[in-house]
């Protein structure tokens, strides 16, 4: 087989439908077709959301994220795999479950947790969602105001961010990467934790 006719790799993403395009499924699967990977994708919610926010968000019952996940996974040689939005714990719970079987390979977790605004995109308990995802994770990839909530506290600068980094990493994801575009500031400043490292990434 010549190289132009061999299949791209396959990712995943499992997470919610921002029907102004520019987040969740939508943005998830250009990116990968931006890198010449073929998208494939779990809905666990529907949103109305524009380029202003987010005016109402839908959940997709855990069974019918169950039946999704199925049928990608017994059909596709799936490389790699993110998650956005899950929702609730059920949905959470389903992920939870693939990702402890090993059928979700090189985990990101991008834990969709609050809206710009401000608004919650998850109706369950941050320490459930880092106790079941953060074991499973190769990385794990909250914003500012995500960090603050899945460690129950308000994070502001970048000394928060570190320590924030830090904390999260101890729930068993081998790199995290906590993204400061919500902190106050001309500058943007990722922080990123891997391999006992901290490095400002700027």
């Amino acid at each position: 087989m010549t190289p132009a006719h061999r299949q791209p790799p396959v990712a995943l993403t499992v997470a919610g439908s921002d029907s102004g395009g520019g987040a969740g499924i939508q943005a998830d699967l250009h990116t990968f077709a931006a890198h010449a990977v073929h998208g494939t994708s779990v809905v666990t919610a529907l949103t109305a959301q524009n380029t202003r926010g987010v005016t109402a968000a839908h959940a997709a019952p855990a069974d019918f994220v169950r039946a999704q996940l199925e049928a990608v996974l017994s059909d596709f040689d799936v490389a790699a795999v993110k998650t956005g939005m899950l929702g609730d714990e059920a949905t959470l719970g389903v992920v939870a479950e693939y990702g402890g079987a090993d059928r979700l390979p090189f985990l990101v977790v991008d834990p969709v947790m609050v809206t710009t605004s401000g608004d919650s995109l998850f109706s369950g308990d941050a320490a459930a969602y880092l106790g079941r995802l953060g074991p499973l994770a190769t990385v794990i990839t909250p914003n500012l105001p995500e960090a603050g909530r899945l460690l129950g506290r308000e994070l502001r600068g970048v000394d928060d961010m570190r320590e924030a980094a830090r904390a999260l990493a101890t729930y068993g994801p081998r790199a995290v990467m906590v993204k400061g575009g919500h902190a106050a500031g001309a500058s943007v400043t990722d922080v990123l934790w891997c391999d006992g490292r901290m490095l400002d990434l700027t």
